[in-house]
C-alpha cells in the first residue's frame, strides 16, 4: 500500500527520477494486489453492479498477451493474509472505512473505486488459465517482490509507492506509466515492446545531496507508512517541513524529511536527530518502534525463486505456526485464499464492503453459517486430541469479524460450528474419502446430493450456493431475481457452444443468438443513475454466499469442481434482467430461442426452486380494489409471441412473478 504522497511526488520529478524503457525479453516480477486493481479501475468497468467478470478477464487476458508479444516472462506475487503482528491493523481499519465510503457513494450515483467482491478469484483464474506463473505470498508480498527481482535482476511492475524505498537492481516499473496497450515495434524489425517509465533509485538520491540509500527505510517511518504512523512525531515534522503549502500538505511533508535526512551519512546517525525533538520519556518506545518498521524494507527471508523452480518455497513463519504441511502448499499455490490464513493465524477476518444498501445489516450476514463452519474446520488444529466441541474452551472458538454497520466498521464474535463430529485434525483434513468431502461441504450447504444429479459439474457448486442463499432468512429474494440469477449462469454454456469445435453444429444459431439478446439486456453504463439498492443488496448477499462456499469447497479440497467465475455472474446481466422480467419480458420467452438453454434452464430452476421458500416471494397484502386495478395493468404490459401469458398459472412461482410485478407497479405510482 505505501507511502502516502510519495507516488504523485516522484511523478513530479519525472524528468529526473525516471528513465525510458523499452520493455521486451526479459522477465518481469509483478505486484499482482495492484495489478488487478489498476485493471479494474482503469479499464471503464461498471462497478455499481458486483462485477462484469467476464469484461474484467478479457482485460486481464489482453494485457498479459501484452506482455507475450513482446516476449516478456510474467511472475505475479500475490499478496497473502495480514502480518502475524498485526502492525498494520490501524491501516487496515481505515482503508476498511475509506471502501466503505466509496461504496456507498457508488450505491447513490456517485464516483468512487470498490472492487467486486469475486475480483480476485476471477483473476487467479484467468492466470491458471493462461498458465502464467504465479505465487501467492504468507502475509505482505512487497519484500518477497523485492527480494525475487534482486534474485533475478529483472524489474518490478507495481502501483505501490514502498518500491521507490527498496534498493533494487533493475529498477521499479510504475503502472500507470506501463503502456501495454500501446505495442510499439524496433526500428526495421518485427519486435515487439512495451514503452515504459523506470524509476530510478541512484537518480532519486543523487538529486538530494547524494543522499546514502540506507537513509530511504528511515524516510518511509517518518514519513508515514502503512505499519507506523506516529502523531508523537509530527513535532519533529513541522519542524523540517518547508512552510510554504503551494502543492500540498504531503507534497511538502515528503520534500522537507528527504532534505533533511540527506544531511546525514547514516539512519543511526539521522535516527538520534529525530529523538531530540522528543520528550525523553517517550524516545526509547519510538526508538524500538522505527527500527522495527525499518526492517520492512530488508530483504526477505522467503526464497520464491525456490517456489517457481520445484513448486514450493520455505516459510519461516508458516514454519514457526506449526501449520500443517499441505495448508503451506495449498496457500502458496493460490488454492486456499488469505482469509483462511487469516482465520487460522489471526482468528480475525476482514469481510470486504461491496456496493449494496448501507441502511441494512450487511450482506456478509447471509453467508456466516458458512464462515462459523470454516472456522470449526481450522479450529480443529487447536486441540486434535479433542473430539467434543464442548471440550473446547470458548476463547478457542471465538473469531473476530471486521464488518460494516451502516458507513463504519465494527468488530463482531462470531463462534465456530464443528461440522465434523468423528474428525478433527485439520492435518489430515485433505485425507478424507471424497465422498465424505463432499457430503461435508452439501450438509454445509444444506442441500441434497440428489437436487444436484441433473445439474451439470461445472455449475453444482453455484446451485448448491444459491439453494443455501434462498434458505436464507437474512436474502429477502425475489422470484425475478432467482430467475436472473439463473439466466446468468447460461452465458458460460452458451460461450461454450458458440466457440466449439464443431462449424455445422446446429445449436451455434440459437445458441448465438440468444447470447447477443442477453448482451442486449445489460443495463448501460449511465454514472449518476442510482442503483435498484433493495435488488443490488440481494445479489451482493448471493455473492457472499458463493465467495465462502468457494472458500469452503477449497478447504475441503474441491470435493466439487470450481466454476468458471468469468461467466457464471455479470452484474449489469442481472441487473438488466431484472428489469425485464418485471416488465413484460419472460424467461420463457427469451429462452425458445435457444432449445438446449432452455433445457438446461428448467434443471436449474427446478433444483433450487424447491428451496425457494414461497414466504419469500409473497408481496405485501393489499386491498382488493388495488389489486384488480393493477392485475388490469398487469394484463397490458404485453405478453409473448404466441399471444400466451408469460407465466403458468399452474406454477405457484409464475403466479408470483405477477404478484411481484404488481407490487412494482404499486411502488412505481407512489413515485
Amino acid at each position: 500500500m505505501g507511502i502516502r504522497g510519495l507516488m504523485s511526488f516522484v511523478e513530479d520529478y519525472n524528468n529526473e527520477f525516471f528513465t525510458d524503457l523499452k520493455l521486451r525479453n526479459t522477465k518481469i516480477i509483478i505486484d499482482g494486489y495492484s495489478l488487478f486493481h489498476r485493471l479494474c479501475f482503469n479499464s471503464n468497468l461498471e462497478l455499481r453492479y458486483g462485477g462484469d467478470y467476464d469484461l474484467f478477464a478479457d482485460v486481464v487476458q489482453k494485457f498479459f498477451e501484452s506482455l507475450f508479444a513482446c516476449h516478456i516472462c510474467p511472475y505475479v506475487v500475490l499478496d497473502g493474509g495480514c502480518d502475524i503482528s498485526d502492525k498494520k491493523l490501524t491501516t487496515l481499519k481505515d482503508r476498511a472505512r475509506e471502501k466503505i465510503q466509496a461504496a456507498h457513494s457508488l450505491s447513490v450515483g456517485g464516483g468512487g473505486n470498490v472492487c467486486p467482491l469475486l475480483t480476485r478469484e476471477v483473476f487467479i483464474q484467468v492466470l491458471v488459465r493462461l498458465k502464467v506463473c504465479f505465487v501467492q505470498s504468507f502475509s505482505e508480498a512487497d519484500r518477497d517482490i523485492m527480494t525475487l527481482a534482486n534474485h533475478w535482476n529483472c524489474p518490478v511492475l507495481s502501483s505501490d509507492s514502498d518500491f521507490c524505498i527498496f534498493d533494487l537492481k533493475s529498477g521499479f516499473c510504475p503502472l500507470n506509466s506501463f503502456q501495454w496497450q500501446n505495442l510499439s515495434t524496433v526500428k526495421d524489425t518485427q519486435d515487439y515492446y512495451i514503452p515504459a517509465r523506470c524509476f530510478s533509485l541512484g537518480a532519486f538520491c543523487h538529486y538530494f545531496n547524494n543522499m546514502n540509500k540506507a537513509l530511504l527505510p528511515l524516510f518511509a517511518v517518518l514519513c508515514g507508512n502503512d505499519h507506523v504512523n506516529l502523531p508523537i512525531m509530527e513535532t519533529f515534522i513541522n519542524k523540517v517541513r518547508p512552510p510554504f503549502p503551494s502543492k500540498g500538505r504531503r507534497y511538502h511533508r515528503v520534500l522537507g524529511l528527504l532534505n533533511w535526512l540527506s544531511h546525514f551519512d547514516d539512519a543511526t546517525e539521522a535516527l538520534d536527530n529525530v529523538l531530540k525533538y522528543l520528550p525523553k520519556k517517550d524516545r526509547k518506545n519510538v526508538k524500538e518502534l522505527v527500527c522495527c518498521s525499518m526492517e520492512e524494507y530488508q530483504q526477505s527471508r522467503a526464497k520464491l525463486h525456490d517456489f517457481f523452480r520445484c513448486g514450493t518455497y520455505v516459510c519461516t513463519d508458516a514454519l514457526n505456526l506449526g501449520l500443517p504441511e499441505w495448508v503451506r502448499a495449498a496457500l502458496a499455490k493460490g488454492q486456499l485464499p488469505p482469509f483462511i490464513s487469516d482465520a487460522l493465524v489471526l482468528r480475525r477476518t476482514f469481510l470486504h464492503t461491496q456496493v449494496e444498501n448501507m441502511q441494512r445489516p450487511n450482506a456478509h450476514r447471509a453467508s456466516q453459517p458458512i464462515r462459523q463452519i470454516i472456522y470449526g474446520l481450522l479450529n480443529a488444529s487447536s486441540h486434535p486430541e479433542d473430539t467434543s466441541q464442548k471440550a473446547l474452551p470458548s476463547q478457542l472458538l471465538a473469531f473476530s469479524e471486521v464488518e460494516r454497520i451502516s458507513t463504519n466498521i465494527k468488530i463482531s464474535i462470531v463462534y465456530a460450528e464443528q461440522l465434523l463430529k468423528d474428525h478433527s485434525d485439520l492435518s489430515k483434513l485433505n485425507e478424507l474419502p471424497l465422498a465424505r468431502r463432499q457430503t461435508l461441504l452439501l450438509e454445509a450447504l444444506k442441500v441434497t446430493q440428489m437436487v444436484l444429479e441433473p445439474i451439470p459439474t461445472f455449475l453444482k457448486l453455484p446451485i448448491a450456493v444459491t439453494c443455501y442463499w434462498l434458505q436464507s432468512t437474512e436474502a429477502k429474494a425475489k422470484l425475478h431475481h432467482l430467475q436472473a440469477l439463473l439466466l446468468g449462469m447460461l452465458r458460460g454454456p452458451l460461450h461454450a457452444i458458440i466457440n466449439s469445435p464443431g462449424k455445422e453444429d446446429p445449436r451455434v444459431g440459437g445458441a448465438k443468438t440468444l447470447y447477443e439478446e442477453l448482451q442486449r439486456v445489460e443495463v448501460p453504463m449511465r454514472p449518476c443513475t442510482r442503483l435498484d439498492l433493495d435488488t443490488a443488496h440481494v445479489f451482493c448477499q448471493w455473492q457472499s454466499c458463493l465467495q465462502m462456499g468457494l472458500y469452503l469447497n477449497q478447504l475441503l479440497s474441491t470435493p466439487l469442481p470450481e466454476p468458471d467465475l468469468t461467466r457464471l455472474y455479470s452484474g449489469s446481466l442481472v441487473h438488466g434482467l431484472c428489469q425485464r422480467l418485471l416488465a413484460s419480458t419472460s424467461a420463457e420467452s427469451l429462452l425458445t430461442l435457444c432449445p438446449e438453454a432452455k433445457h438446461l434452464y428448467e434443471h436449474l430452476f427446478n433444483a433450487t426452486g424447491s428451496y425457494a421458500p414461497a414466504e419469500l416471494f409473497l408481496p405485501k397484502a393489499k386491498s382488493n380494489s388495488k389489486k384488480r386495478r393493477q392485475k388490469k395493468k398487469v394484463a397490458s404490459l404485453g405478453t409473448t409471441s404466441d399471444t400466451r401469458p408469460w407465466y403458468d398459472r399452474s406454477n405457484r412461482f409464475g403466479l408470483l412473478m405477477v404478484e411481484s410485478l404488481e407490487e412494482h407497479v404499486e411502488n412505481s405510482e407512489l413515485k
